[in-house]
């Protein structure tokens, strides 16, 4: 009798498994410079991107050079995605890249990766220093940057409600949206006055203009979406 119980059980276990929906997850890497072009960005309000903005073999680069060249932002929005990417910030500048960048009350926010001088720009809180989300989290103790004029590696994670930022190697920030850390934060942000920031959980990428010289090259895209497979026919 006690066989034949545990065979019951091991029967119904599988099909229980069978009749479950199984859920698997796809990878497509997106070329977001396609023919070391601007194709896939425009400005905030739709516009080219303006000629401050230039892409040299393989590097984009946001001069001071005439006009100021803006945000810009892809034409496309993305929901989970690995973002990997080399920055450099000129000496006591101020930089960042944005995710999930949406208009909320007719300002247009995100998450930022912030690009910073620690040293040699004025001195800010922890949470706005380079590798940062800004204004939430700041880096831990793995934090090791390298000074302006150097190259940085970097990459951002963000799968539903899990952002993590990477720096030289190491992660260095990680969240959760909604959680009880998450909700104190967003308390205590410039955010807080925006109710729904950053729960809806898709938005564009933006390369920001904060008035400084800055240099991104060897970008990685990797956008993953959730693929739900059939149920197994039982016949």
């Amino acid at each position: 009798m006690l066989y034949s119980t545990y065979l019951d059980r091991a029967l119904l276990l599988l099909g229980l498994f069978a009749w479950c929906p199984t859920w698997a997850f796809s990878q497509e890497v997106k070329d977001l410079f396609p023919n070391s072009s601007f194709s896939a960005w425009s400005t905030v309000d739709g516009k080219p991107v303006p000629a401050s903005w230039k892409i040299n073999d393989g590097v984009i680069h946001l001069s001071r050079d005439g006009e100021r060249g803006g945000n810009i932002v892809t034409k496309e929005e993305y929901a989970d995605f690995s973002l990997s990417f080399d920055f450099k910030i000129a000496p006591k500048g101020n930089s960042g890249i944005k995710y999930r960048v949406r208009t909320y009350d007719n300002r247009t926010l995100g998450f930022e990766y912030q690009v910073y001088d620690d040293t040699g720009a004025k001195k800010v809180a922890s949470k706005n220093s380079t590798g940062a989300i800004y204004d939430l989290y700041e880096p831990n103790s793995e934090k090791a940057a390298k000074p302006a004029g150097e190259w940085n590696e970097a990459k951002i994670v963000a799968r539903g409600t899990k952002l993590e930022h990477w720096l030289n190697g190491k992660q260095i920030v990680t969240a959760t949206i909604g959680d009880s850390d998450w909700d104190k934060r967003f308390a205590e942000s410039k955010f807080n006055d925006r109710e729904r920031f950053g729960k809806t959980l898709h938005g564009r990428l933006m390369l920001t203009d904060h008035g400084s010289e800055v240099w991104y090259r060897n970008f990685r895209f990797e956008v993953v979406t959730d693929t739900k497979a059939p149920a197994v026919s039982q016949k």
